[in-house]
């Protein structure tokens, strides 16, 4: 009986010790790419959170528009900014805005 479970408790061990060492090697590329991903994602939650914040408060600046295109929207002390892809509010001057392209 004892040497019975002498050979249980060494087997256990073995089988819990290749099992620890085996879960040691993780994958480096695969948590970039999590964590690459959940950036991205967390980018673009802010932006579209803060359009429409900026829609729903602040005023549109028809034909006029951001560097990139962007749409340009006028705060109540009267400065303009747009949205960039993190979703921070970029503050622009008068001269910097730039016509909009007709479509």
């Amino acid at each position: 009986m004892k040497t019975v479970l002498k050979v249980a408790l060494v087997a256990t061990g073995i089988f819990s010790f290749s099992a620890s060492r085996a879960q040691t090697h993780k994958d480096s590329t695969l948590g970039h790419k999590i964590s690459t991903t959940a950036t991205k994602v967390g980018h673009k939650t802010s932006n579209i959170a803060a359009n429409g914040a900026a829609t729903v408060v602040d005023k549109k600046y028809e034909g006029k528009c951001g560097p990139g295109g962007q749409t340009v929207y006028i705060n109540k002390n009267s400065h303009y900014y747009y949205i960039n892809k993190k979703g921070h509010r970029v503050y622009l001057k008068k001269s910097e805005l730039m016509d909009k392209p007709m479509k």
